[in-house]
């Protein structure tokens, strides 16, 4: 259920009228109220967020809270893995079995960028998350980067990447990461025209970067000299023929 957004009003009236069990209402109540802090803390930040604000939203005693939570920096510590497993989520759904390759980070990018759009909130508690809930914000990091790391791993096994070692990936993860992050805020923040750059325009040049660079064929070795990695070339054969000697000329 992680994956869905949750809403009591989007629950069928046939739903509705159904007596749940008691884990289930908690479980509904206790989604109730993280929807809540993701709609108030993605509009207004953490600094103005408050359990009141989250509990008018979600429809729930202010008291009620307390059942769930222990306090206020209990549920900002937990809205970004919960949305971070949303983020998973939807991604891998969007990805087809089939595609490899630059075609794979392109459709990697394109659901991230649906995602911010359907989540409009998760780039301000993502940010936000290093100062007010930084327990939250490194757990976030190293999950996807984690992810990340291993997916690229199963590239170069399967030969997509051939350019780089294991061991480089490390810092090519972070340097991806960083890209969809910043170019996802360009765009949703409006720091580029969208009626010139489209999410299709800069996922085609997304994929023209990695296509070119961390999906680019390895260079070829370099010739090794039959005389072994110490041979040198030989030097410039010598001209045989006498040279006049050098000198003052004298007169006879």
């Amino acid at each position: 259920m992680a994956g869905v957004p949750f809403s009591f009003k989007c629950m069928p009236n046939s739903l509705i009228n159904v007596k749940l069990s008691r884990g289930d209402k908690q479980e509904y109540t206790r989604r109730a109220l993280m929807e809540a802090a993701i709609a108030v803390v993605g509009e207004e930040g953490y600094a103005e967020a408050t359990v009141a604000k989250m509990t008018q939203r979600a429809k729930i005693a202010n008291g009620t809270f307390y059942n769930y939570f222990k306090n206020q920096q209990d549920i900002f510590e937990q809205l970004l893995p919960f949305l971070g497993d949303r983020l998973v989520a939807h991604v891998q759904a969007k990805l087809e079995p089939t595609l490899t390759g630059a075609a794979r980070e392109r459709a990697r990018f394109v659901a991230y960028f649906d995602f911010c759009r359907r989540n409009p909130g998760f780039l301000r508690i993502l940010n936000e998350a290093e100062i007010f809930a930084p327990t939250a914000y490194h757990r976030h990091v190293i999950a996807m980067y984690e992810g990340y790391l291993k997916s690229l791993g199963r590239a170069v096994q399967r030969d997509e990447i051939t350019a780089y070692t294991q061991e480089e990936l490390a810092p090519i993860v972070f340097m991806l990461m960083g890209i969809r992050s910043y170019m996802t805020m360009l765009y949703q923040y409006k720091y580029v025209d969208r009626t010139a750059f489209s999410v299709e325009a800069l996922a085609d040049v997304y994929e023209k970067f990695v296509r070119t660079g961390l999906y680019a064929p390895a260079p070829p070795p370099s010739p090794v000299l039959s005389g072994g990695p110490e041979a040198v070339a030989d030097p410039a054969p010598r001209e045989t023929g006498s040279r006049p000697k050098r000198g003052r000329a004298t007169q006879r």
